[in-house]
């Protein structure tokens, strides 16, 4: 029998709820009240997330990363193959939708770009323990890199012509520290306090001030101009990825923690840094966040029945 009772099964996703979801909702909560009561322009407060904080979030979580070798880029590897699934499902998806070339670049964005940061390490520790976090730490820096730089140039391209967008993302500040990084990893430099502890600080305020954003976002939100965008993309973060998760992890030869942390992260819904994305490029940022939205609420169900089942699986 592949899933448990429901005594088995109900603390989990108490465990998941309290853990994890419902920390995110909280901050949400505190910035969607910021838009509302006190005023506070959303605009301003992406702006220096995009340009200040998460630079440093990029540039922490690789230069203190201690995975290394084979594993490192099996997990690497996992990822770029899922996120080609995804980007390439997204775009036969699209087809009949008839998009615009802005609502296209919104559509793959918020398909490719899921949240296996704030939402998908937490659960991937109290789900699957310490081992699986480190495979699912892999899998989150890849899709921090792509999304800073691959996301950033979807977003960048609705707008733009191609040769722009990629000017563009010469210009995005996040680039620049996973440079840093991957230099400071390459030569084993040691960073100074001096600059290691404000990096340090400015990392951990990233994700919170992207929830933050989000919930600032959500009070603006309105039923959408295209509900069938809403429901394909959301159905293709997290139906159709998972499943595609699933071969690329049987292709690659993942087996127990790396097979649960890569599928997991996979599943996550869609990343809340596509929302600073669609307002810094002026890309459908009213859809991207209705999608940000739907996916994390649908989430505590598609991931406790998935995790009920890497779980026997593994």
């Amino acid at each position: 029998m592949i899933f448990g009772s429901v005594p088995e099964t109900a603390p989990l996703l108490l465990g998941i709820f309290a853990s994890d979801i419902l920390p995110i909702f909280v901050i949400a909560g505190v910035g969607y009240l910021l838009a509302r009561q006190a005023s506070v322009q959303v605009h301003t407060v992406s702006r220096v997330t995009f340009h200040a904080l998460a630079p440093a979030l990029v540039f922490n979580t690789l230069a203190t990363s201690t995975l290394s070798g084979f594993e490192f880029g099996r997990m690497a590897a996992f990822y770029l193959l899922v996120a080609a699934s995804a980007g390439l499902m997204a775009r036969v998806a699209a087809i009949p939708l008839r998009l615009d070339r802005a609502s296209l670049s919104a559509f793959l964005l918020v398909v490719v770009c899921s949240n296996s940061g704030n939402y998908g390490l937490p659960v991937a520790l109290l789900a699957f323990g310490r081992e699986a976090l480190a495979f699912a730490s892999v899998y989150f820096v890849s899709s921090a890199i792509f999304s800073y730089t691959g996301g950033v140039l979807l977003a960048a391209s609705g707008r733009r012509s191609i040769r722009h967008a990629l000017a563009g993302v010469l210009r995005v500040p996040a680039v620049y520290g996973a440079v840093a990084a991957a230099v400071t990893m390459a030569f084993g430099l040691h960073v100074p306090d001096a600059i290691a502890r404000p990096m340090a600080m400015l990392s951990d305020a990233a994700l919170p001030m992207m929830v933050l954003v989000l919930g600032m976002q959500l009070e603006r939100v309105t039923w959408p101009e295209r509900p069938d965008m809403v429901i394909a993309a959301s159905l293709l973060s997290l139906v159709a990825t998972p499943l595609a998760a699933f071969g690329v992890a049987h292709l690659l030869g993942l087996q127990g923690p790396a097979l649960q942390a890569g599928v997991l992260q996979a599943s996550m819904p869609t990343a809340v840094v596509t929302t600073i994305l669609a307002l810094e490029f002026d890309v459908a940022p009213g859809f991207v966040t209705s999608v940000v939205c739907v996916t994390t609420l649908l989430s505590p169900i598609t991931l406790t029945v998935l995790i009920a089942y890497l779980q026997r699986a593994g």
